[in-house]
């Protein structure tokens, strides 16, 4: 599966910190892409693939959406494909985004404040 949102060589790190989280239960990446809605309150923070799903569907990471409780789990692309905010715009890459931190300390910020904070 192909999704526009993600790049190739996003793809590949996603994919390979898939790969060590199933080898190391203790593994924190840092985010690799953050998606958002721009006509809506909704942010992801992606870290990783499922390296068992053949057709990288199934992405981990912080997921927002603005309801004030951001939590971490699995999403489907396929399904955020198909997200329409508002006025009807699909999601959109954060084409600025670099990580600072881990994923769980993006988890701990956004759970003080209440939504993702970059």
């Amino acid at each position: 599966m192909n999704c526009a949102f993600i790049t190739d060589e996003q793809r590949a790190l996603l994919l390979a910190n898939g790969r060590e989280s199933l080898q190391n239960p203790g593994f924190d990446p840092a985010p690799v892409v953050k998606l958002f809605t721009p006509d809506a309150g909704a942010t992801w923070l992606l870290s990783e693939l499922d390296p068992d799903d053949l057709e990288g569907r199934r992405a981990f990471g912080l997921c927002d959406l603005g309801l004030g409780m951001p939590e971490l789990g699995w999403v489907s692309l396929q399904e955020l494909a198909t997200v329409r905010g508002r006025l009807g715009l699909p999601i959109e890459r954060d084409l600025h985004f670099r990580a600072e931190k881990r994923l769980s300390a993006y988890a701990r910020d956004a759970r003080l404040a209440g939504r993702i904070i970059v």
